[in-house]
């Protein structure tokens, strides 16, 4: 990939074609390099994996997708209003405190 990133900036002066074309080269020399080696062969197969766990998953419906949102939400909204009111709390206890009134 590198090659081929080497490539485009080396023809800079080329066509865009062949700046393309060094490009797609160098891509497709990785994946050549990476289809024949262990790694290349290692981390295809936990691709495969990958893809046949997501299968297995269970997707949660729209109803439950809504009801956890505003939940969320409703959590969110509870939680600035409580640091809202400790933030007024603490700003009236320093007032009081150092004796200034606004």
């Amino acid at each position: 990939m590198v090659a081929g990133v080497v490539g485009f900036f080396y023809l800079r002066d080329s066509a865009m074609v062949f700046r393309v074309v060094s490009i797609l080269l160098g891509f497709l020399m990785a994946i050549a390099v990476a289809w024949f080696t262990t790694q290349g062969q290692r981390f295809y197969v936990f691709c495969m994996e990958a893809s046949e766990e997501t299968k297995k998953v269970v997707w949660p419906t729209r109803k439950e997708t809504i009801q956890t949102s505003l939940l969320v939400f409703a959590f969110v909204v509870t939680m600035a209003l409580f640091l809202w009111l400790v933030d007024a709390g603490l700003l009236s206890a320093v007032k009081l405190l150092m004796n200034r009134e606004d």
